[in-house]
């Protein structure tokens, strides 16, 4: 088989990653080996390739917004049967021991694994998952629309519910790439009114098409006072425009893995009156089936830029410049 692997990190993404020919894993003892029919290329593949994101596998394959096929059952695999369509995603898998994963917080695990950064991932003809960390994906939707709900989407309901946004409140949304564009639909789907705020013109436009209320540029101050606000972009410098930009008891939730540094923030412009920021890590497979479950009763639109897997390294370029426009996904 063929894969992308990271073997120079830095931030010009065609010498970082070479393609390659590799072995076909085989699946372990409750592993499914899968055949990749699509993987969505995210942000935090652009954070493993550049080194913002310190290695954790030498030459590792990047990519876990995978959507396959099962072609063959480790022993005692469970769950799936030969033939069947699964997600991969980003959470590989937890220890199932330590007082976070007793508690349903498995995404603060001190033992967790993640796909595309500790073991190899989807760019590439082949990838390997534990079935109990694969997901059943919903029917109505092409392989290419479903990839980007395996991180974009996860991530971006887990962002939606730690924001505490209220029933019908107003919510400030920092960026709109592939995550916010679908965590928007949610929130518009139950009932918020939503305001983007993006550098990208194009960017801009979707939103408004999709159903927010106003679209306006990344440090613009939104129309009416945030009861919430997500930030999916990695710009610290705009943690303190977001909390300003919040009502009084609103929260600023933080989406991405990697933030620029955030500049000093003035308490009482910036936090007093109960305002809070909080970070958003990783997700649990709960988030995960939530999403699925959510996407399968509200069709979702999924803005796709397709690439073939060959130019893997060009999408990921094309990601670093703000050149995609929704989510960019990589096809055999």
């Amino acid at each position: 088989m063929y894969g992308w692997q990271v073997t120079t990190p830095g931030h010009n993404m065609r010498q970082a990653l070479r393609r390659t020919a590799m072995v076909v894993p085989r699946p372990g003892p409750g592993e499914l080996l899968v055949a990749v029919d699509a993987c969505g290329v995210c942000r935090t593949d652009l954070h493993v390739a550049s080194g913002e994101l310190p290695p954790h596998r030498p030459a590792v394959v990047p990519g876990h917004e995978i959507v396959g096929h099962v072609l063959e059952l480790g022993e005692g695999a469970e769950g799936f049967r030969l033939g069947d369509r699964v997600g991969i995603a980003w959470l590989r898998e937890t220890c199932g021991q330590c007082r976070f994963c007793l508690r349903g917080a498995e995404n603060l695990c001190p033992g967790s694994r993640y796909t595309g950064w500790d073991a190899d991932g989807g760019y590439a003809d082949y990838a390997t998952v534990r079935a109990d960390y694969a997901y059943v994906l919903p029917d109505g939707y092409s392989n290419a629309e479903l990839a980007p709900l395996l991180c974009a989407g996860i991530i971006g309901y887990r962002a939606l519910r730690l924001s505490e946004l209220p029933p019908g409140g107003r919510l400030g949304i920092y960026g709109f790439g592939a995550s916010a564009h679908l965590t928007a639909q949610i929130a518009l789907a139950e009932g918020a009114t939503v305001h983007v705020l993006t550098w990208s013109e194009r960017a801009r436009k979707l939103a408004l098409e999709l159903g927010a209320a106003s679209a306006g540029r990344a440090y613009d101050r939104p129309p009416e006072p945030l009861d919430a606000a997500i930030l999916f972009t990695p710009a610290g410098d705009l943690v303190p425009v977001a909390l300003r930009a919040l009502d009084r008891g609103g929260t600023l939730a933080v989406a991405g893995i990697y933030l620029s540094d955030i500049p000093s923030l003035d308490y009482e412009r910036d936090l007093f009156q109960e305002r809070t920021v909080r970070s958003v890590t990783a997700n649990t497979r709960a988030d995960g089936h939530d999403l699925l479950t959510f996407a399968a009763k509200h069709r979702l639109t999924v803005a796709v830029s397709p690439y073939p897997m060959a130019r893997a390294a060009d999408a990921l370029a094309d990601l670093a410049a703000d050149r995609v426009n929704g989510a960019a996904v990589l096809l055999p």
